[in-house]
């Protein structure tokens, strides 16, 4: 099973819109101990201009930013559904 790594972006369906935005991932691997979550930095094509916002240049993701103030936080399992197209 493949698992999510800090620094990756994923296809997470965050069950807000209907859509499946790119997300960020923010977080490490889950130990044996931990809850496991991933924190997620949606990507938003509607850009504010704030602070909180970062551009990232990529071939596969449109103009936009990663925008920290949604950040959010789901079971790895629903990740992992999502990035298998589940």
């Amino acid at each position: 099973m493949s698992r999510a790594k800090r620094g990756e972006v994923w296809l997470v369906d965050l069950g807000m819109t209907a859509r499946v935005p790119p997300c960020l991932v923010m977080s490490v691997p889950a130990g044996d101990a931990d809850r496991a979550l991933v924190a997620l930095v949606p990507h938003t094509t509607s850009r504010r201009g704030t602070q909180f916002e970062c551009s990232l240049e990529t071939r596969f993701l449109k103009a936009g930013a990663f925008d920290a103030q949604g950040i959010v936080a789901v079971p790895e399992a629903k990740a992992l559904a999502s990035q298998q197209g589940t």
